[in-house]
């Protein structure tokens, strides 16, 4: 991508942070600036990730309501309107190199879902790019700190985001403290084999949530939603040595499960996933979300299904991973549920309320 596309980008996202800016520092808030707008549904969470959403902008994708007579909509307008979307997800890195998911765009992003009256989870991945099963790197500015440094360094940085999300209006329900941390954080300091420095680093971002927005829900969240003994481990090592959460979140995918050498089909992982739920309420006492879920881009009633059954059990909620992404995008993601821009019936479920 060309840097000037990309300034250009950033540029814009400071202007929409600042562009209210009295003397005294803060914004008026979105909701301030357009009275108007649709008050924030409450309940079950019908969320959407679409972080890629102003990288995909500034490469000239378009987004298309469904059916023969086609128009061209806003992507989270659209989500809200045609797919029932009442909430937005964001990952946050700490320092990226092209600025996507950096802290102006992340801003850039909330403050348009709060016009929408949509719902906010922010997911902080302390990296300084994809943080998964597979990669939980170091940022690359934090990597020669002490870890009372390190710590610190996650408190200012959640503080830091979630100060200006405050600033621009934007109240965030939910924050994640890492992204599916399955192994643990920010490797090898918050490593699962390193229980007192995992939970000290889970705590340091979680006081820092709760320093800014009381009243935000803090989650922990783990890929492989049908993986109970992943689930007992991390949270037994956060019980045990004073870790801190509100929540616990899940990642759901029958496709990678299938690639990991799984049997059954979709419905004996969305079956396995729904005993762990139950597993780890009654063990823990802690409400379950489900972060992320996607199925392939062709499979659509199949991923509608999938929605449906997951919505009838005991969850706060549905996000769905990048619906809006064409297939094979940013080097082949291919479980968004678009079709040539329109949304396909993937989303279907979430229509009923």
């Amino acid at each position: 991508m060309k840097m000037t596309t990309i300034f250009s980008a950033l540029v814009l996202a400071a202007s929409m942070v600042c562009g209210s800016c009295s003397e005294d520092g803060p914004v008026t808030s979105p909701r301030q600036e357009d009275p108007s707008a649709p008050a924030k549904e409450t309940g079950f969470a019908r969320g959407a990730d679409i972080s890629w959403l102003t990288q995909m902008e500034s490469e000239g994708l378009k987004f298309y309501t469904p059916g023969e007579n086609r128009q061209e909509m806003e992507c989270m307008t659209l989500l809200r309107d045609y797919c029932g979307v009442n909430s937005i997800r964001l990952r946050v890195w700490v320092n990226p190199k092209d600025g996507w998911n950096g802290l102006d765009d992340v801003v850039l992003k909330a403050r348009r879902a709060e016009r929408l009256g949509l719902r906010t989870m922010i997911d902080f991945h302390f990296s300084d790019t994809w943080a998964d099963p597979g990669h939980q790197e170091m940022p690359e500015a934090w990597k020669t700190l002490s870890f009372d440094d390190l710590k610190k360094a996650v408190g200012d940085h959640v503080t830091a985001t979630l100060t200006a999300l405050r600033t621009a209006g934007v109240t965030p329900e939910w924050v994640q403290i890492g992204n599916e941390t399955t192994p643990g954080m920010m490797l090898p300091a918050g490593s699962v084999d390193n229980p007192a420095q995992l939970a000290g680093l889970n705590n340091a971002g979680y006081d820092a949530v709760k320093s800014i927005f009381p009243e935000a829900k803090v989650i922990v969240h783990l890929d492989g939603g049908n993986n109970q003994w992943a689930y007992d481990r991390m949270f037994d090592i956060l019980e045990n040595n004073g870790g801190k959460y509100d929540m616990i979140g899940m990642s759901l995918y029958p496709y990678w499960a299938e690639q990991q050498g799984e049997t059954g089909g979709w419905q004996k992982v969305a079956d396995d996933c729904i005993a762990n739920i139950a597993h780890l309420k009654q063990k823990y006492d802690k409400p379950v979300m489900i972060c992320e879920i996607g199925m392939p881009y062709d499979q659509g009633a199949l991923c509608r299904q999938l929605i449906a059954k997951m919505m009838a059990t005991d969850v706060e909620g549905i996000f769905y991973w990048e619906p809006q992404a064409p297939a094979g995008y940013n080097d082949g993601y291919n479980l968004g549920c678009f079709d040539n821009g329109s949304p396909t019936e993937a989303l279907d479920a979430f229509k009923i309320k």
